[in-house]
């Protein structure tokens, strides 16, 4: 967590409990809007699945960019990585229940964004100078 942020909402006088949960709150919205982070969520939704068969699902990832997203999942104790004793060594990846209530809360807004869609591309279109709003 970035201690700087910390001691500058304590010294404005954020109480220091108040001050670690902005923090928090704060590091995990920019992990959440992580396009990566949504597309991992969402397919492991879907049960456990080793690194090759979740790299093929996930459209355009890199091998780096998904490792370093499964890793910080993992971390923060979003994602379970499971390593079996096998010839060929054999890791899965899956959801933990904090992982799953996550992706609840992502199914949620997918469907928010799907009933809204037309006003949302209609407020697009005006604001960009397409519709009568921008004239």
């Amino acid at each position: 967590m970035d201690s700087e942020l910390r001691s500058r909402l304590v010294a404005a006088g954020v109480a220091p409990e108040c001050a670690s949960t902005i923090e928090l709150v704060r590091d995990l919205l920019a992990r959440m809007g992580d396009k990566w982070t949504v597309l991992v969520v969402t397919t492991l939704a879907e049960g456990p699945l080793r690194f090759t068969a979740l790299h093929e699902r996930i459209a355009g990832v890199s091998q780096r960019m998904l490792s370093r997203t499964l890793r910080a999942l993992t971390r923060d104790g979003l994602v379970t990585r499971t390593a079996y004793a096998e010839v060929p060594p054999r890791v899965e990846y899956e959801l933990t229940p904090l992982g799953r209530s996550l992706n609840d809360t992502v199914t949620h807004v997918v469907h928010w964004v799907r009933e809204h869609r037309t006003e949302i591309v209609r407020n697009r279109d005006a604001f960009d100078g397409d519709g009568p709003a921008a004239r």
